[in-house]
This record gives structure tokens, sequence and C-alpha cells, in this order.
């Protein structure tokens, strides 16, 4: 039984394997549990075989697992995958589908990531995440305090400083028991800050460390958390043709609704990672407000689509440049070179 290619159902507990031979016939088909799931691969598949997943979780582990042993293996987008499901959505099916996706000539397939960057994407999530906190537990602060009459200004700067104020203040009507609550969600807003305050300190150390993070700075509108997230989400951005490719992997390419030879571009299409996008974009928000003091080519170029058009439609176009250029930065290991710009 020499199997050339073999579709994998990624589970928590349970693997699906769907495997076909030359003539394209399934001669391989079971269920396999995770502990044995590997061993059962090695004993029926030589090295070179093809094995595809779905880019889920725990995809990328796996997947270099099996090229740590010889395979070639292929991360394929769940939405491309769903159109080769064959009549109920089971782990057979899926594992077919994927099989069958996997052999088409021109499907997209997802960059595997290395122990690397999966460790500075786990750094961006979990800041991201706490930042959610931070906000919902500053809201929270907010609007129970309104109800007593005490509110601040906009900012959390400005929340910061009065929380200590309300509670020092014994003529504000504010009962023992609420502040007691209050005082609680003071030190919860204060060790978000702190946790927050150490995650940054790391994404700048990796910034200065890594040489294709340190290179990406150099262009207008990227910090360390824009670059550490490139490099984390892109790699080496091997996966990608040309920069437009990976400025449209962002979601920062128009939307089409063409037909009958007649082309109609919408909106950006918002696809892929929204992190990432929406760093670009505010980097991009940032370089716009100071641009119309400049007289580069870049500023002209978008303090003039800001006049004409808008401004939020200005800032998606110089991200939608911005991610071009990085690629080719990341791709040729080139620095940033204004003038073609």
């Amino acid at each position: 039984m020499k199997l050339i290619r073999v579709g994998v159902d990624l589970a928590k507990n349970v693997f699906q394997v769907h495997g076909v031979d030359r003539s394209e016939k399934a001669v391989w088909r079971r269920k396999l549990v995770r502990a044995d799931w590997i061993k059962a691969l090695l004993s029926q598949i030589e090295p070179g075989c093809e094995i595809g997943m779905e880019a889920c979780s725990g995809a990328h582990h796996w997947a270099r697992v099996l090229q740590a042993q010889g395979y070639v293996v292929k991360l394929i987008a769940p939405q491309f995958v769903k159109p080769y499901v064959k009549s109920n959505k089971n782990d057979a099916n899926d594992a077919e589908a994927i099989c069958e996706a996997m052999s088409r000539p021109h499907m997209r397939f997802v960059a595997i990531k290395s122990v690397e960057q999966q460790d500075i994407q786990a750094v961006h999530r979990v800041r991201a995440n706490l930042a959610d906190q931070r906000k919902a537990t500053a809201n929270q602060i907010r609007g129970l305090t309104s109800e007593y009459g005490l509110v601040a200004p906009k900012e959390l700067v400005h929340l910061r400083a009065a929380i200590p104020r309300w509670l020092e203040d014994n003529d504000n009507g504010l009962s023992e028991r609420f502040r007691r609550l209050l005082r609680g969600l003071w030190q919860d807003l204060l060790i978000l800050d702190r946790r927050l305050a150490e995650l940054e300190r790391e994404i700048e150390q990796i910034a200065r460390n890594d040489p294709v993070a340190v290179r990406l700075q150099q262009l207008r509108g990227i910090g360390p958390i824009t670059a550490t997230a490139l490099v984390a989400t892109v790699g080496d951005a091997s996966q990608f043709a040309n920069g437009r490719q990976m400025a449209a992997s962002l979601g920062l390419t128009p939307r089409q609704n063409s037909s009958g030879g007649k082309e109609r571009l919408l909106g950006i299409s918002k696809r892929g990672d929204t992190y990432l996008r929406c760093l670009l974009i505010h980097g991009a928000r940032s370089v716009l407000r100071t641009a119309h003091d400049k007289a580069d080519r870049l500023s002209t170029w978008v303090t003039r689509i800001a006049t004409e058009r808008h401004p939020n439609i200005a800032a998606v176009a110089l991200a939608n440049k911005t991610a071009r250029i990085a690629w080719a930065m990341i791709s040729r290991g080139t620095d940033y070179q204004p003038m073609p710009v």
C-alpha cells in the first residue's frame, strides 16, 4: 500500500485520517487516538508523503512534528476545505475533503509557524486580552461611580488620577461598602497596568533583538508592537508571491463584485488577521496626523488622498502601501528605501 497523500482531521483526542494511493483511490481510512496517531502514521506512511491538515488549533505543532519525520506537510485554511466536504459533515468526510483540497494545483496553503513565531504571537494575544480587560474594568468603574454623581474625563489617565481622590474624599456620599468595592477595582486596574507594562517591555526587547523587526521599524507608522506582530504572523513572507498578496491576506485590498465585464470595487475585504490589520491602520493614522507638515513624496501622496477622499480612506491606503513595502523588506532582506516609494 503506497500512500502519496493523507488528509488528517485534527481534534482534541480523536484524529481521522484519509489516505489515497497513486491512482487516487482511498486505501487507508482510520480513526486514531491522540497518543498513538503519530506511531500509526510512521508505520503506514513513508517519508516524503504529503500530509494535509486544516490550519486550526494545534496544527502548527503537529506540522513541525511531522516535518521532523521527513513528511511534506501542508496546512489549509478551513474556508478552502469546506467546498470539498461531501454530504453530511463528520470527521471522515472532513479528512477526505482535506485530502482532496490539498491535491488542487492552485490551492493556497498556510505557512507553518516556528516556535519563536508562536511565542511572539502568544505575547501579543495575551497583551491584547489584558488590554480588553483593563478597558472593561475602567468602564465598569465609570459606570458604577456615575451612579453616585462621580465622573472623570474620557482618558484613562484622568480616571487613574480621580479614583484616589474619590477614595480619600469623605464627603462625596460614598458608603463604606462601595468604597471597599471601588478600592478592589482600583487594585485590579493597577495589576492590569503592571502586567501590560511587563509585556510591552518584553515586546520591545524582542523588537531590539530580531533583525527583521529592527528593519521594519524603519518604516513610518511601524513601532515595536507592529514590527513583532508582522514577524509573528508572516515570518519570512515566502508564502506570498508579491506585496499585493500579503496586503490582500491582511484584508487591506478592495472586495470585488464584478460581472459581465464590469468591474466594481467595494470597501476593503477585512479578511485575515484583524489584530495586525488594526495595528497597521492605527500606525497609518499616526503618520497621517503629521503628514501635512512634510514635503516628501509619501506625505504628499497620503495628504492628497485625505483631502480629495477621506482621512479614513487615506489611512487604509497608507496601511496597504506599508504592508507591501514590509513584504519587500522581509522577503529581500533590505532596508527601507524612501526614494522608490
